[in-house]
């Protein structure tokens, strides 16, 4: 299978390239180093070069675009380790919203993201990453629905104008600021705003339930963009790294040229092309209207059990310098962590492999 990028998708990365470096002193290349956090001035240059639209309709100024491009799009935000709440409104909110919500609930929630406005969705819960039967209930009482239940691990839910929430009843659009949702901020390896969110007999109305579908496809979608900003960050990790063995010396010779050093690298590398088939096959059968359950399950696994084993080996290669937090390298390494814990770990992902292939 050809995975090349075709002439939209490459423009849309030249697009986000441009966006995500800026040229300090004339050479170019120069990579934003934001402290962790929400770094509203380059989000909101995102937004200016359209990167935030590209999957919305035409009817709402979009491009119509797809799966594939917002990987695009997400892989140069993780190349970048950029702390943006680009995973979460991209393939969280605008994506699942797309693809799911009816026209009038997309020209509710998506009219204003092309401005800047963050969407997220709150899916994991306590010990039930991803779960499918959410143990967040949705009763109905008249033309509204009742929601209980605690979710954890959710992004960027305080400056969210809305949250997508697998509940029992389907996945629903529900506003973190409604009466009875509580938010309560938990830490992050990158320390990018992060919360449990408690919905204690909040009321929404029927209206907000996406009809187009149940909490898989948000799955597929999320699983599909922390794959893509995996990707990316693993790149830009492992660049990152082969400068630095190329430029420092030891007994008059680079560190790139020793045998033991080049050999970990070229592991680094191997991990870093399979990371990117998988994520390209993943977005793409999604794009495609094709079954990516499986290959987004191996992009999972792949993800939670070798991009933070890798990025421990940049660390290393770093030496002393790889251990210092105000390096760019501490950025990506936090980042890894946080997307690894939000598929699942390591030991669910493989548990869940585990159990198709005993099942044949």
């Amino acid at each position: 299978m050809d995975f090349t990028l075709d002439e939209t998708q490459q423009a849309v990365a030249e697009a986000a390239i441009g966006v995500l470096r800026r040229d300090v002193d004339g050479t170019g290349g120069e990579v934003f180093r934001a402290e962790p956090g929400y770094d509203q001035s380059l989000w909101k240059e995102m937004a200016k070069a359209g990167l935030l639209s590209l999957v919305l309709p035409e009817d709402l100024g979009g491009e119509g675009l797809g799966p594939v491009e917002t990987a695009v799009v997400l892989t140069e935000v993780g190349r970048n380790a950029a702390a943006v709440p680009a995973l979460a409104t991209l393939a969280l909110g605008v994506l699942p919203l797309v693809r799911l919500g009816s026209a009038a609930q997309q020209q509710a929630v998506l009219a204003e993201v092309e401005q800047g406005r963050v969407l997220t969705a709150a899916l994991n819960e306590v010990s039930a990453p991803m779960p499918e039967s959410p143990a967040t209930t949705a009763r109905v009482d008249g033309d509204v629905l009742i929601v209980n239940g605690t979710k954890v691990a959710v992004p960027y839910a305080a400056a969210a104008y809305r949250m997508l929430v697998p509940t029992s009843a389907g996945v629903l659009l529900i506003d973190p600021q409604a009466v009875g949702v509580t938010l309560v901020r938990t830490p992050s390896s990158t320390g990018s705003p992060e919360y449990t969110v408690r919905f204690t007999d909040v009321r929404v109305a029927s209206s907000e339930l996406l009809e187009g579908g149940d909490a898989a496809e948000l799955y597929r979608c999320a699983l599909a963009g922390a794959g893509a900003v995996a990707d990316g960050l693993l790149s830009g990790a492992m660049e990152l790294t082969a400068k630095h063995l190329a430029t420092r010396h030891q007994f008059g010779k680079p560190l790139a040229t020793f045998q033991a050093v080049a050999q970990q690298i070229a592991d680094i590398y191997v991990t870093s092309r399979t990371l990117h088939v998988a994520a390209l096959s993943g977005s793409w059968r999604l794009g495609a209207g094709l079954d990516a359950a499986d290959d987004l399950d191996v992009l999972a696994y792949w993800l939670a059990t070798e991009v933070p084993a890798a990025l421990q080996v940049c660390h290393h290669l770093h030496g002393g310098l790889g251990v210092d937090i105000t390096y760019p390298l501490h950025r990506y390494s936090s980042l890894a962590k946080d997307l690894a814990r939000f598929v699942g770990g390591a030991s669910y992902r493989l548990d869940l492999l585990g159990a198709q292939c005993s099942s044949i």
